[in-house]
């Protein structure tokens, strides 16, 4: 039986869009209270009855949400052009090896606009 869990996180930070055009809202610098949802699927143990422990899904993402919070996301290795689509694809780089059984990352920007990412 295939199951799909979710957790999801919040945390702030600033950035700015620099392949934006000039004069653009979000060529400016700006921040964001983002929420990202984490994935994570697979056949459910029937002798266990979980699939993943949530506490193991949060601390595979503390240290992420450390290098995230309150931070200018463009300063950061690989995210120095920070869309919702670019961070998407770091958070799953980055939470990958942590998290064998991940099966998407979605990226709230606001409160009605997302992106998914759902692996190469």
């Amino acid at each position: 039986m295939q199951i799909e869990l979710v957790k999801s996180f919040r945390f702030e930070a600033a950035h700015l869009l620099p392949t934006f055009p000039e004069g653009h809202k979000c060529r400016r610098l700006h921040g964001h209270s983002f929420r990202v949802d984490v994935h994570v699927r697979g056949d459910l143990p029937p002798d266990q009855g979980y699939l993943v422990d949530y506490g193991a899904i949060k601390s595979a993402f503390a240290p992420l949400r450390e290098r995230l919070d309150h931070r200018y996301l463009n300063d950061i290795p690989g995210l120095e052009n920070p869309t919702a689509e670019n961070l998407a694809v770091w958070i799953w780089n980055e939470l990958k090896p942590a998290l064998p059984l991940l099966a998407a990352i979605t990226v709230h920007e606001t409160c009605t606009s997302q992106c998914i990412y759902r692996g190469p």
